[in-house]
């Protein structure tokens, strides 16, 4: 039993996230460079997260997402969920019928393990939130960076600006026409 990558991923996105969403909305694009997930790949993750109501989106620009709850409140096991993952080690998907497609008579000898120990690991990972693990992160001595511009005052920028000095115009003499040109050679017939 592993957790695929679709997992792993949707994890590690969102601990970026959580990480970076006091500076604002978080890209995708950004998560995307920092992880090294690819983009559409990510886009799909956050969709499913979005309508698990895990995230929330901001269009525009300036725009990107945050959490649409507390880090606190978001358990790994959410997470997971929200983007498909199976979390089952059973042979049989936790219905019973290991070896025939019978539902009573097809269990294996080791159902009842695999299935125990798919409750010890939802039990688990609900119980490790989003919170612990930016926590964990910033144990690590991870320090964010708010990486967008900053807005610059333009009225005070105009105020020290010195007047602008008017410089008189040249006059421009008209071009003279071009003797090959075919508009003078209408005119000549």
């Amino acid at each position: 039993m592993r957790i695929t990558t679709k997992g792993r991923f949707a994890v590690t996105a969102m601990i970026d996230l959580a990480l970076r969403e006091t500076h604002g909305p978080v890209t995708l694009a950004g998560i995307s460079q920092r992880q090294k997930i690819s983009l559409s790949y990510l886009e799909q993750l956050f969709g499913k997260l979005r309508r698990f109501n895990i995230v929330e989106s901001t269009r525009g620009p300036g725009g990107g997402y945050t959490l649409a709850r507390p880090s606190s409140e978001v358990s790994v096991a959410d997470i997971i969920v929200a983007v498909d993952e199976p979390l089952d080690a059973t042979q049989c998907g936790g219905k019973g019928n290991c070896h025939t497609d019978d539902e009573n008579h097809g269990r294996c000898m080791t159902h009842d393990l695999w299935s125990n120990l798919n409750s010890k690991m939802v039990e688990y990972l609900s119980l490790v939130s989003l919170k612990d693990l930016v926590q964990q992160q910033e144990g690590r001595g991870i320090v964010i960076q708010d990486m967008r511009q900053k807005k610059v005052k333009v009225e005070s920028a105009k105020a020290d600006k010195p007047a602008p000095v008017l410089v008189a115009k040249k006059e421009i003499a008209p071009k003279a026409p071009l003797v090959n040109s075919v508009f003078n050679l209408a005119r000549q017939s």
